[in-house]
């Protein structure tokens, strides 16, 4: 028979042995520094001032009183140091860096993820919690290929659920990019994370919207009509419109309303007369009562013509369009006849 255990080797106290308190106090030593070892940095020296029931690992080429030793544990007990040599399998908390460690083949190695490496919760220097059961905290996340490409999948269980990737600002949605209750990929922004706006939503067939992008065709309600020379006409119909145009004031010395530009950027502008009958004549489609953005010219005709310009300008919000007639002719106003069309492009 041994004269201690096979695992920890704990001495065993002998028959018609004296003393035998010695015997089992040192193996109560063992299992006080053994049982939930803790150990508080590996070192290759001794602390000067060591503290009662500290535990160091000590690293190779060490030195003084630990010369020798490299390998085993140091465990501070009643004033004195006592060695214990660690065994395959032993598990330790190592205070410095605050991970849990396992010897396996003659190292100490971070323990791996329980069969088969699945957690229900992981916070990476951050609280993970039921929803978010992945919480990263840190200047940056890498993913990377291994020989090849990467891919990320963000997969939902039925068309009308979302898989998207939210972007906040102060924990505040600011825009997202994905499947958001529908199978359609859309690109969102929101100002106040309540409100919000699809700026971009495509199709499974490839077809692509913009229902957010600023697009008008205005024109006056179906009418026929002879502005005066130096005369103004405005709009008070919006056949098609979107991204925020709307009607302002009426327009100076003239008819009709002003048309308000949504969103600063640069326009196409289309500008289309129709007339009945005409003596020479102009038409301008300026911006705040000043800049030609457009403009056509008409000789005189007995019958009706049709006439369009395009013009290409960068307009600010609040700016605002009307067309400054010239000459003498009998307009049809309304859908299809002289009307404006403007594109943020």
């Amino acid at each position: 028979m041994s004269d201690e255990t096979i695992n920890l080797a704990l001495p065993y106290i002998l028959p018609s042995q004296s003393q035998k308190h010695v015997t089992h106090n040192e193996a109560l030593q063992r299992l006080d520094a053994i049982v939930q070892l803790t150990v508080k940095e590996e070192a290759a020296v001794p602390p000067e001032t060591p503290s009662e029931g500290d535990c160091y690992l000590i690293a190779p080429s060490a030195g003084g009183l630990w010369t020798g030793k490299e390998g085993r544990l140091a465990f501070r007990q009643d004033g004195a140091w006592l060695y214990l040599s660690p065994r395959e399998g032993w598990r330790a908390l190592f205070l410095d860096t605050g991970r849990f460690r396992v010897l396996q083949a003659g190292l100490w190695s971070d323990l791996s993820l329980p069969v088969p490496g699945s957690l229900p919760l992981l916070g990476l220097n951050a609280t993970a919690d039921a929803t978010n059961r992945l919480a990263v905290a840190a200047h940056a996340s890498l993913f990377s290929h291994e020989g090849q490409g990467h891919q990320v999948k963000v997969n939902k269980a039925a068309a009308g659920d979302t898989a998207s990737l939210l972007f906040q600002s102060g924990w505040s949605g600011r825009a997202e990019m994905g499947l958001a209750g529908n199978d359609e990929f859309a690109i969102k922004v929101s100002g106040d994370g309540a409100a919000w706006q699809t700026a971009l939503a495509i199709a499974a067939g490839g077809i692509v919207k913009t229902p957010g992008r600023p697009i008008v065709r205005a024109s006056l309600a179906a009418a026929t009509s002879t502005p005066a020379n130096n005369s103004r006409t405005g709009f008070d119909t919006l056949h098609v419109q979107q991204g925020g145009f709307a009607l302002g004031a009426a327009v100076p010395s003239g008819s009709g309303n002003r048309l308000i530009i949504p969103a600063t950027g640069l326009y196409l502008l289309i500008l289309t007369t129709s007339t009945v009958t005409s003596s020479a004549y102009g038409a301008r489609l300026d911006a705040n009562g000043a800049n030609t953005l457009a403009a056509v010219a008409g000789v005189a005709s007995t019958a009706a013509t049709r006439e369009t310009a395009f013009g290409l300008a960068e307009l600010a919000s609040g700016d605002w369009l009307s067309i400054i007639h010239s000459g003498t002719a009998q307009y049809e106003f309304g859908a299809g006849k002289t009307e404006v069309s403007a594109i943020l492009i």
